[in-house]
This record gives C-alpha cells, sequence and structure tokens, in this order.
C-alpha cells in the first residue's frame, strides 16, 4: 500500500521491450534507502516489483497487462516518472489509501492557471468517472489529489505549488495520458451492495434506507 505522496522524480534509464513484455530501469536517489530486491514502488501510480538494483537505480519487470492498461507503454529513454516506496507502520498517512493497481487512463484537456493554483481538467471513461465524486480523493500518476469538480465526461483538480515542484504532472502536455486510481471505498461498497458497471444503478438507487438493509448504519 501507499499513500499518493510522491518522494521523488525518478527518470527512465533504460527500457527493453519484448515480445509482450518490458524491463524497465529507472534512475533514482531517495527511494534507494532501505530497499532491497523485492520490494514495491509506486512507479507513476503503478505498484512494481524490484528485480534487480544499484546504489543510484532500479529494474521492474512490466507485464503485458500492465502495459495494455497503463501509460508505461508510451514512455521512453529519459521520461519523467514519479516515485514512492510502499508505506511502513512509521509512515504519516499525509494522502489517502492507494494499492498502486490502476483503473484505468485519462486524458490531460486543458491547464488553466489560477493565481498561484493551476486547474488541471482530465477526461476519463465512464467507468472510471463513476467512482469520482467531488471532494473525494484520487491518484493521478500515483499523486494523492482531491477531486474538485467532476462531470459525466471530465474531472478536475487544483494543482498548489508544491505538488508542481515534486511532481510530474504539470510537466505533462494536453492530449497526455495519465495512470487513475478511484478511491477503493467506493469500490468496495458496490460490491457489497451487488451492485455493477452492467446493471442499472438508477433501478437501485443508493439511499439511506439500502444502506442500512445491507448491513450500514
Amino acid at each position: 500500500m501507499f499513500t499518493g505522496i510522491v518522494e521523488e522524480i525518478g527518470e527512465l534509464k533504460n527500457i527493453n521491450k519484448g515480445a509482450r513484455s518490458s524491463t524497465l530501469t529507472i534512475k533514482a536517489n531517495k527511494v534507494m534507502a532501505d530497499t532491497k530486491i523485492g520490494d514495491s514502488i509506486m512507479t507513476n501510480g503503478i505498484c512494481l516489483t524490484v528485480t534487480s538494483m544499484t546504489e543510484h537505480s532500479f529494474t521492474v519487470d512490466v507485464m503485458s497487462e500492465t502495459l495494455n492498461r497503463t501509460s508505461l507503454g508510451d514512455m521512453s529513454s529519459g521520461s519523467k516518472i514519479n516515485l514512492e516506496r510502499a508505506l511502513n507502520l512509521q509512515t504519516r498517512l499525509g494522502g489517502h489509501m492507494v494499492s498502486g493497481h490502476i483503473d484505468g487512463t485519462g486524458v490531460i484537456s486543458e491547464y488553466r492557471k489560477d493565481d498561484n493554483a493551476v486547474w488541471v481538467t482530465i477526461q476519463a471513461s465512464p467507468d472510471v468517472l463513476r467512482y469520482v465524486i467531488e471532494k473525494g480523493s484520487i491518484a493521478i500518476d500515483g499523486i494523492s489529489l482531491t477531486v474538485a469538480a467532476v462531470s459525466d465526461k471530465d474531472f478536475k483538480v487544483s494543482i498548489i505549488p508544491h505538488t508542481a515542484e515534486e511532481t510530474t504532472l504539470l510537466k505533462h502536455k494536453t492530449g497526455d495520458k495519465v495512470n487513475l486510481e478511484v478511491d477503493l471505498i467506493g469500490k468496495y461498497v458496490e460490491k457489497l451492495l451487488g451492485l455493477s458497471p452492467e446493471k442499472d444503478v438508477k433501478k437501485n438507487p443508493l439511499t439511506e434506507a439500502l444502506l442500512k438493509n445491507n448491513g450500514f448504519s
């Protein structure tokens, strides 16, 4: 598990592409401290396992499923990457609980300056947006952020200067793809209530009575 608080920006040093998978070597400094082979490092929001390492780099294997469902397949040598080590019991949970399992990708459609902050609009598919709520949490390329607004086509977040400095989000261009992980809570509640994207949720509206009947008080 992770917090969505990026520890450093690494750099993709090398990508060795196979027929259906790839091996990535990533340059890093801070996240190498106390890291050993077999540890998990969140790489642009994706939980990946360290398979080999040096003092200033680590290597991970990326399967075809990961390449197909994330933005990693679009990256090349020199690309900047958000990095975070897995949390431990001494870690302050400054963001929210992030699993490193990507729910889908989105596309940056707009940047808009607002005093010292920047509004970022991200288009996403309905199967991702169904879990995105205003004032809720979302991880974008592994960055824990609060949703400021949401529509049936996109959602917005506001980026403060510190986040802009410490992450890659404002280094993208409009049209770039980003990895999205929605808050875990909504998916668990949906499962417990027997709902699914295939069902017509309008026939089973989420009401106080429905929650009580399913054990929520």
